[in-house]
């Protein structure tokens, strides 16, 4: 099967990329089939909403990994950044030779290249993917690097769907390597808004802090970009923090300590416990970043 002929996608993970990806593919010209995946489709707890989902969005489900994998000739990987190489070792029996099998999600150069060596053994094709920044307001469209041997025949495929990717290199690793990077200055960014303007909430100092940021970064906004990034880590910090343990990954497969990275990982880790045990719980989308600061506050004081 030649890559330029596939029309029938599989998606593993049916969470927000997941949701995303599944609708946005499924009617596009050239793709004949495409179905999903997840764990909660499998799960009594959250089976009745996914299912309810799914048929509300118009995407086909799949009882197991195995049907998922036989039905398809593309799979697409978009769960969480630890679950990565779990998902390539429990898809591996199932796919078929030939098939592709394109990594959406964060991890290190190291936990890739382990990926492809488990599934090339198979006979299938292994396409890492740098997904470069938030997917919500880009939709299929985000931008991607694309890497391994079957990149550059893949990239116009996805184009031709209207996806937002580029084939960076034939050596895998070096479009995860792009990725984790960048990750680090955003998630890096993010933890210091959270904890420079919480701690400048609790001296009661903001309305001088976020002045002298907007003087030497006059081309953000601080206080509509202190309030986006407290959003994303309250609802994604636990998807963050796995990534940036994978960016301490990267680092640490670099030769460098990864000082950062971990002291990154570990703010957004303590954000998503907070968020899981209700802290936020209640807050307007539209709540500004004092609003999440003073929560954190209060939970100091009990």
């Amino acid at each position: 099967m030649h890559i330029e002929h596939i029309e029938r996608i599989g998606l593993i993970g049916y969470g927000e990329v997941g949701k995303i990806f599944s609708s946005g593919l499924k009617d596009k010209a050239g793709v004949a089939a495409l179905s999903v995946w997840d764990l909660k489709l499998g799960n009594a707890a959250t089976q009745a909403a996914e299912l309810s989902h799914a048929a509300a969005a118009g995407v086909a489900t799949q009882p197991s990994m195995q049907a998922l994998c036989e039905a398809s000739e593309l799979v697409i990987s978009a769960v969480t950044a630890s679950n990565t190489l779990a998902v390539a070792q429990e898809a591996v029996p199932f796919m078929r030779v030939g098939t592709v099998f394109l990594d959406l999600n964060s991890a290190s150069p190291g936990t890739k290249q382990q990926c492809a060596a488990v599934l090339e053994a198979a006979g299938a094709h292994y396409v890492e993917a740098g997904v470069m920044t938030s997917v919500p307001p880009y939709g299929i469209r985000v931008p991607m690097l694309l890497g391994g041997a079957k990149a550059a025949e893949l990239a116009p495929l996805l184009v031709s769907w209207g996806m937002g990717a580029r084939a960076v290199s034939e050596r895998l690793g070096v479009a995860s390597a792009i990725k984790m990077c960048r990750s680090i200055m955003i998630k890096g960014l993010e933890a210091l808004v959270i904890e420079s303007y919480a701690t400048a909430r609790a001296y009661g100092v903001e309305d001088q802090v976020l002045p002298t940021l907007q003087e030497t970064f006059p081309s953000i906004d601080w206080s509509a970009q202190g309030a986006y990034f407290f959003s994303r880590v309250v609802q994604h910090g636990q998807r963050r923090a796995e990534e940036m343990r994978e960016s301490a990954n990267t680092v640490s497969e670099a030769g460098i300590e990864p000082l950062m990275a971990t002291a990154i990982a570990a703010r957004h880790q303590s954000v998503a416990d907070q968020a899981g045990a209700g802290l936020f719980a209640g807050l307007d989308k539209a709540a500004c970043w004092q609003d999440y600061a003073d929560r954190l506050l209060a939970a100091r004081q009990k």
